[in-house]
């Protein structure tokens, strides 16, 4: 295969991981109304599998480019800006899923504060809590 082939493809994919994918994903949850945890969760793992895509993908390209003449683009400032994308998206993700964890911890909690309230209250008497 021809080998400048293989680095548009690349490219292409590098632009589809950086850009295309995580703002649909980031538009896709913002347009929802209603959403549920486990497709929000889905969602920011998805973010952060595109971003390690995307850094394998910039790893790969730049030692592709150290090889070649063009190692002034992509050793230069666009290669840090590039790689602050999925640092950025990634960020999303992990503070997404974090998010719908401590959600659902905190209702797992008042869960099961509401069963041990209930259960040691006497019969006949229920204990109410402010």
């Amino acid at each position: 295969m021809d080998p400048n082939l293989i680095i548009e493809l690349e490219l292409f994919l590098l632009v589809v991981c950086s850009f295309i994918l995580p703002l649909g994903i980031l538009g896709a949850m913002f347009i929802k109304r209603a959403i549920s945890r486990l497709t929000v969760s889905l969602f920011s793992l998805a973010l952060l599998l595109v971003s390690g895509v995307d850094v394998v993908l910039l790893q790969h390209l730049s030692s592709i480019a150290a090889n070649t003449t063009t190692d002034r683009l992509i050793g230069s400032e666009l290669t840090v800006a590039l790689y602050l994308l999925p640092a950025l998206f990634a960020g999303i993700g992990i503070n997404v899923l974090s998010h719908v964890l401590v959600r659902h911890l905190k209702e797992a909690e008042d869960a099961f504060d509401r069963e041990s309230h209930h259960r040691s209250a006497p019969s006949g008497t229920l204990r109410t809590h402010p």
